[in-house]
């Protein structure tokens, strides 16, 4: 074999059976790992990208597993990134540094904010991202990274949604106004819709402050975005949905899953004994259609 082509061989980013590539980012001296589904060469231009953060424990592997949103990017023409969080043992418990949790990320004091701004502008410099359509959506303590990004990475972002995640009450206000969906589990005891504390093996990971009843996120964002009064509150089937009356490109959106506990609605369990989520609604599919209406102006 040429050495050309053997020294290409080598500089590739290794693809999985998946359709994945795994690729590496040092990012203040530390290798980051992020996986990497890039849509067909026949859409044209500048595609959109969404970021999908793991939850506390996972990986970006785990986190495409469980969301299904690579099927998403190559139909709609997006890359899908799916990072990993830092943990004490390399590839395993994985988890992000969102403030009051979680785990090995939030004790160490990882700069997840940096490491995703890092990605961001690595994708983008290589020219097929359009920087003005970046997404980021997460579960769970991935998603609570997702609110924390969206307020210090807002002139960067078109939008987020965190997924069966919380906040705290003492966050604050982000840097510019930004669209927001939001999606909970109606049986979630983990983070529960009326907020509390975390609690059993879950609570050695956060910092032991409460976090909030879920229309926090919603009221949080409905004021850094100028929304006015209360929200509109309806039902679609099973479902609860808020909607703020936001000016034009900064939509606030709760929705309030029936039959799901802590689990991605309309995706794959995380893991064995783990909550199962719904079959009715297809959080991907949802967050994709809000994710599309929007663009950074």
């Amino acid at each position: 074999m040429p050495l050309l082509l053997l020294l290409l061989l080598f500089t590739l980013p290794a693809v999985g059976a998946d359709g994945l590539e795994s690729r590496t980012l040092d990012h203040a001296g530390v290798a980051r790992h992020y996986l990497l589904a890039r849509p067909g060469e026949h859409f044209a231009g500048k595609r959109p990208l969404v970021i999908v953060l793991h939850g506390g424990g996972g990986s970006g592997e785990n986190a495409a597993q469980m969301t299904g949103f690579t099927r998403i990017g190559q139909r709609e023409g997006v890359f899908v990134a799916y990072p990993d969080g830092m943990g004490r043992f390399a590839e395993h418990l994985l988890t992000w540094n969102a403030g009051h949790c979680c785990g090995y990320a939030m004790r160490e004091g990882s700069d997840d904010v940096g490491f995703i701004a890092a990605l961001i502008d690595t994708l983008v410099a290589e020219g097929r991202v359009d920087p003005q359509r970046v997404y980021v959506t997460g579960l769970s303590n991935g998603g609570m990274l997702t609110h924390r990004l969206g307020r210090e990475l807002a002139p960067r972002l078109a939008a987020i949604a965190p997924v069966i995640a919380t906040l705290f009450g003492d966050e604050p206000a982000p840097v510019a106004p930004l669209p927001v969906l939001t999606i909970n589990g109606a049986e979630d005891e983990r983070v529960r819709p009326q907020g509390g504390v975390a609690e059993g093996r879950f609570a050695r990971a956060w910092d032991g402050t409460p976090y909030a009843p879920l229309r926090a996120q919603g009221d949080y964002w409905a004021k850094a975005n100028g929304c006015q009064g209360e929200p509109q509150a309806l039902r679609e089937g099973k479902e609860q949905v808020w909607r703020y009356h936001c000016p034009e490109g900064r939509a606030v959106e709760q929705w309030l899953v029936a039959e799901n506990g802590h689990a991605w609605p309309g995706g794959e369990p995380g893991r064995r004994r783990a909550d199962m989520p719904s079959e009715r609604f297809d959080a991907s599919e949802r967050i994709w259609a809000f994710f599309a209406r929007f663009s950074r102006p």
